[in-house]
């Protein structure tokens, strides 16, 4: 792991706010290197992409298609326009990343395509609410149900079972929607149910993913999974057309090859989620301070009051406080346990 504390004057102390702080994995850092050395193939038609392409493929045991974007906002919202007609709606968890963190981009890049909100529970979606959207109305007037996402690990750092997986793909199905997975942190949730991607995705009826790269050890990009191939038609124009083509598109994919290739896709969220469990053990017990929702994977929610947080943040700790009102603490394939301890011991100081 990289050393927490750098004498850099530009370089903080390792802060937990977001996974989004964490550098680049060794592992992503040297297929990058390796993929610099000499000039290659642009927009894709290099020997890397493909290669990343097919690590995909083999991973996930299946021939899907595989496109690479700069971030996870492109990724979530190209992929749903893909599914949609502007007159067509999405059905989302209130607490999920489309909703609350896109700033429209879904709608935007549907040409309009229009959320349904449905109350979710510790951040999952729930059968009987996508039953719900999807009779609610079935007039001319209403935007038709057309698809579902869901956020795999949630918003709220907990994880779909693949049972839940299930019941939400036959509830989706049911009502001939197609199935989306944000998977900005989908190496988390693996890590946490010891389930194969495939177990995931296709083989529980989930039509695209979008599995994330940044928040597990890339510098930028994130891969959209298609395991229709009907659904993939012309997504490349699509990602052209929306500025998500790159030109030197080996330096999106090669750092996908050192992850997939050397197994670090899987350490990197293994360590992350470890961290996020020694966290919320650790704080076990601190009066003042509670879970708010379960560590499944790489993120602590926590309740305190505002005074005990106000003092944390005069000790130098970043972190976010915008669902519910919970502080968030997120950990990535660098954090440090030493880092750690320090933060649990400047938040008990700060409950006394």
């Amino acid at each position: 792991m990289s050393t927490a504390v750098s004498t850099h004057p530009d370089v903080l102390p390792q802060q937990f706010g977001s996974d989004n702080y964490a550098g680049i994995c060794p592992e992503a850092w040297a297929s990058m290197d390796e993929a610099n050395r000499g000039c290659a193939p642009a927009y894709g038609d290099d020997v890397w992409t493909e290669r990343a392409a097919n690590a995909f493929r083999e991973l996930f045991e299946t021939g899907c298609d595989v496109f690479f974007v700069f971030n996870g906002t492109a990724a979530n919202s190209l992929a749903l326009a893909s599914l949609c007609q502007s007159y067509h709606s999405v059905i989302c968890a209130d607490a999920s990343h489309v909703e609350t963190d896109e700033c429209g981009a879904p709608e935007f890049f549907s040409n309009g395509s229009k959320l349904l909100v449905s109350h979710s529970v510790d951040g999952k979606m729930t059968p009987a609410g996508i039953h719900e959207l999807a009779t609610k109305r079935q007039d001319i007037h209403y935007p038709k149900p057309r698809v579902v996402t869901i956020t795999q690990s949630t918003e709220m750092g907990t994880v779909y079972s693949l049972d839940e997986l299930q019941a939400i793909s036959e509830a989706s199905k049911r009502h001939g929607l197609s199935l989306h997975m944000d998977g900005a942190r989908f190496a988390n949730a693996c890590a946490r149910l010891g389930a194969s991607p495939a177990q995931m995705t296709w083989k529980n009826g989930v039509d695209v993913l979008c599995f994330g790269g940044t928040k597990n050890g890339l510098a930028v990009g994130e891969a959209v999974l298609f395991f229709d191939h009907k659904l993939a038609a012309d997504f490349d124009y699509r990602c052209k057309q929306a500025g998500q083509l790159a030109s030197k598109m080996r330096y999106l994919s090669a750092p996908w090859v050192g992850m997939l290739e050397s197994g670090a896709w899987l350490r990197n969220a293994e360590h992350a989620n470890r961290c996020a469990s020694y966290f919320a053990q650790k704080i076990d017990g601190i009066p003042g301070v509670r879970l708010a929702s379960a560590a499944d994977a790489n993120a602590v929610f926590i309740l305190a009051s505002e005074q005990i947080l106000n003092r944390l943040r005069e000790r130098g700790w970043r972190f976010y406080t915008f669902i519910g009102g919970a502080a968030r603490f997120m950990f990535a394939w660098d954090s440090e346990l030493s880092r750690i301890d320090e933060l649990v011991s400047d938040l008990k100081t700060c409950a006394e």
